[in-house]
């Protein structure tokens, strides 16, 4: 199977970048949103979709 190096390169840093926070996903979102508020770029954000599923009766 073919390896894409540049895939295979952002697999290497997200597990790298895990690994710092033990893999706890609430310590690896709140990193994330620390850098998105301190990069000075907007960040949009869009309000969930409702959903398309009918309540059972």
């Amino acid at each position: 199977m073919f390896k894409d190096p540049i895939v295979e390169e952002v697999r290497a840093v997200r597990k790298k970048h895990a690994e710092r926070f033990n893999f706890n996903l609430r310590k690896i979102a709140e990193d994330l949103r620390a850098k998105e508020q301190q990069s000075g770029r907007k960040v949009v954000s869009f309000p969930p979709k409702p959903s398309r599923k009918k309540a059972a009766v």
